[in-house]
């Protein structure tokens, strides 16, 4: 069979794009967050639901929204929610509340939801096996310059126009990718795919029980009463998802594929690594304009050392992807793992000994975002390689994986930044990723390709 003549660039750089875009709306609030939180006159750690909102919807919806693009067709499923995407800022930039800006987040959550299950899928079939690690390092550098965007962009446009302009900078962006998505992406057909209610409904309650319980944690405005029934019953519905799906014809995602060994190792590397990237990216703004005193503009620079190595090494200068190519992808995934590991204790150290070098901590924030390209990159192409690879919903469930991680990494900054030294806030996250290193070694090894 001779091998997938791929589009022009023009529609790789537009599918890039809705990545880049979804990436920097995740992540544009970090470094004003003290300030919004000011605005609206809520205390800090309430104000991270501002960004745990965004990620908390994400997490949850991903399965369903991925689902949605095989049924209706991926590239018309990414359209719509750009449209959504748009309104929503638009409603962010004029929310006067933390509820209301809340929501509006959430709502943009659900848009870029689309976006990561769909934009992988398409990657997939128009550019084949052949292009896979190339076109999965590209898709890992997108998301590197989207990291590496949001939080200088947050903070300069803070800083300068106020926290609302960010909003009114982003919109227009979407409303191009709404053109450039119509005009250049081939549309897929639709695949008629049948839904199994009982199933769909449990995981996704389920799933959205237990990040709420997370998201909600830190705000110290629930009682632990109702945070731990929350907990328990997104994790009693999730069993009974899995006891649902057990004999049923057309399972939402077949529990079988979700502990195949290619996308369970994939599956967990990439929620240790985003837990890392999503605490590194609030925790270090926090401290930068608290105990290093720095300006808000001043901290997003700085923080732009972690997003920046992420890019470069996963797509500018393609390290990753070649590295994966003339290696196992499984080791470049375990040698990030456990650079994450070594790098989230050294700069929890460094910022808890009260050290004062900008070039220190630039040079450690560097270190951990080598450790995550070092692991999305693989992570990717391993879950749209492993036998759950071709269906939107677990598309989507190794997404929901990947921004649960990061949902979780916020929630645990929220909760632990105002009561813990940054020794134990940072070697959580060396925990994880000691954790997402263990599981790299369950099973028995794929065979290549």
């Amino acid at each position: 069979m001779g091998e997938v003549r791929a589009p022009g660039a023009r529609v790789l750089c537009t599918l890039l794009a809705v990545t880049l875009l979804g990436t920097v709306c995740n992540n544009v609030l970090n470094v004003p967050l003290r300030e919004i939180s000011l605005d609206l006159g809520v205390p800090l750690p309430a104000g991270v639901l501002a960004v745990s909102s965004f990620a908390l919807v994400l997490a949850v919806t991903m399965p369903l929204v991925g689902w949605v693009g095989d049924r209706v067709g991926r590239t018309r499923t990414l359209l719509v929610a750009q449209v959504l995407m748009a309104c929503s800022m638009a409603g962010a930039a004029l929310a006067p509340s933390l509820p209301v800006l809340a929501v509006c987040r959430g709502l943009q959550g659900l848009a870029c939801a689309a976006a990561p299950p769909c934009v992988m899928g398409l990657l997939a079939s128009l550019y084949g096996l052949q292009r896979r690690n190339r076109v999965m390092g590209a898709w890992a550098a997108a998301n590197g310059v989207g990291q590496a965007l949001g939080p200088p962009l947050g903070g300069l446009v803070a800083e300068s126009l106020g926290w609302r302009e960010i909003f009114w900078v982003l919109t227009p962006v979407s409303v191009l990718l709404v053109a450039a998505l119509a005009w250049l992406v081939p549309a897929e057909p639709a695949r008629p795919a049948r839904l199994h209610w009982p199933g769909t409904i449990t995981f996704t309650l389920g799933t959205a029980l237990l990040m709420a319980a997370a998201a909600l944690a830190p705000g110290a405005t629930i009682p632990l009463p109702v945070l731990a029934g929350l907990a328990a019953a997104g994790a009693g519905l999730l069993t009974a998802y899995a006891l649902l799906s057990r004999n049923v014809a057309d399972p939402f995602i077949p529990p079988r594929l979700i502990t195949e060994t290619r996308f369970l190792r994939s599956g967990f590397a990439a929620c240790a690594q985003m837990f890392c990237l999503g605490a590194t990216l609030v925790a270090m703004p926090l401290y930068a304009t608290g105990s290093l005193g720095l300006r808000t503009a001043m901290a997003g620079l700085l923080v732009f050392a972690l997003p920046l190595t992420m890019a470069v090494l996963a797509g500018v200068a393609g390290v990753v992807g070649v590295l994966s190519e003339r290696t196992r992808p499984r080791w470049v995934l375990r040698a990030g793992l456990a650079l994450l590991v070594v790098a989230e204790m050294a700069i929890g150290c460094y910022v808890g000994a009260r050290g004062q070098s900008l070039a220190a901590v630039a040079a450690l924030l560097a270190a951990i975002g080598c450790g995550v390209a070092l692991v999305q990159t693989p992570a990717a192409a391993g879950a749209t390689r492993s036998a759950a690879g071709s269906a939107g919903a677990a598309l989507g469930l190794f997404n929901t994986l990947r921004f649960g991680g990061a949902a979780l990494g916020v929630a645990w900054v929220g909760l632990m930044y105002p009561v813990v030294s940054p020794p134990v806030l940072f070697g959580g996250c060396a925990v994880f990723a000691l954790a997402g290193l263990a599981v790299s070694f369950a099973g028995r090894n794929p065979a290549p390709g």
